[in-house]
């Protein structure tokens, strides 16, 4: 083997990347282009003119690749493109498993250079993807057959998410039953907290907070809004419980009935069936799965002051 090659091997596991969360139509080609572009525009080429990738690996069954710079500085440059969209979906950089922190410490820089311009691609120092900071929000308890999907759908109901990621064993791609995110409104934070914390999900309770362990509570002037949440809470769990999925489409409607009407429960059970019978004029009977009115002695037991304010919601599936 000459001294070049033994060198080249010696260095691999410093100078690759793991690149996880690729989307479906990522190939080698498309990726080193991509980080060729990136690593240029921040000016992470620190060997000379050219490209700084040398190789890219992909596993598309579990959607990650290895990709292999120039230099062990490159790499660990790279190591701050963490959170960069690619096709736009955020992706992950990181170490790869075969990483040697101490022998990679006398082979170059271990950390990414200070200097490096990442607002030309977006990103911020230490932004990780915008999963980063105060308002970053842990997710723990999540049942482990729950897909990605269907993680954004439960938090997303407070608003739109800034970065997401559920965590997975990088060998199975399986979920580890946590997940991390942060809200693009960041007053919603101690909001989504408060109300999904201690949520039952299966034999599971969600454990929801801030990452950073911070114990702010909501401002007085968002009390309303976390009203509103714990209500939206309430129907999700519901939802939850129609075949352990989260359907793809539900209606509440409000203001229907008063509280009177639903006090005598068979009442409640004709109101209820009418409401079914409304409801498969629009849809394919088939396709309202339940109806539910969350009845005045209901609302009271999960601590909702409400007043003539319930819900029915036909949950339909496509």
């Amino acid at each position: 083997m000459q001294p070049q090659a033994m060198t080249q091997q010696a260095t691999r596991h410093a100078r690759r990347v793991y690149v996880g969360g690729l989307p479906p139509t990522a190939n080698e080609q498309t990726v080193a282009i991509y980080f060729n572009q990136v690593m240029a525009a921040i000016g992470g080429n620190t060997a000379g003119p050219g490209d700084a990738v040398l190789n890219v690996y992909i596993n598309h069954d579990k959607k990650f690749a290895f990709v292999e710079m120039r230099s062990v500085e490159e790499a660990s440059n790279a190591m701050a493109l963490d959170g960069i969209m690619f096709e736009g979906a955020p992706v992950k950089v990181r170490r790869p498993t075969d990483y040697n922190p101490s022998l990679a410490a006398a082979l170059g820089p271990s950390q990414p250079n200070p200097n490096l311009n990442l607002g030309a691609v977006g990103l911020t120092p230490g932004s990780a993807g915008g999963l980063e900071g105060p308002d970053r929000i842990f997710v723990g308890g999540l049942p482990y057959y729950f897909t990605e999907a269907q993680v954004r759908e439960l938090l997303e109901s407070f608003g739109p998410l800034r970065g997401f990621d559920l965590v997975k064993d990088r060998e199975t791609g399986n979920s580890k039953g946590y997940a991390f995110c942060v809200y693009q409104d960041l007053n919603v934070t101690d909001i989504a907290c408060a109300a999904l914390n201690g949520i039952k999900m299966g034999d599971k309770t969600l454990t929801v907070r801030r990452a950073n362990q911070g114990t702010s509570q909501p401002r007085p002037e968002q009390e309303t809004i976390l009203l509103h949440a714990q209500q939206q809470v309430q129907m999700q769990k519901l939802v939850l419980q129609v075949g352990g999925a989260l359907p793809t489409k539900v209606v509440c409607l409000t203001q229907v009935v008063s509280a009177d009407e639903l006090r005598d429960d068979e009442e409640y059970e004709d109101i209820l069936e009418d409401m079914r019978e409304e409801g498969r004029k629009y849809v394919h009977i088939n396709a309202i799965a339940e109806s539910f009115i969350v009845q005045p002695h209901a609302i009271l037991a999960i601590g909702l002051n409400l007043q003539k304010t319930h819900y029915s919601f036909p949950i339909g599936y496509d």
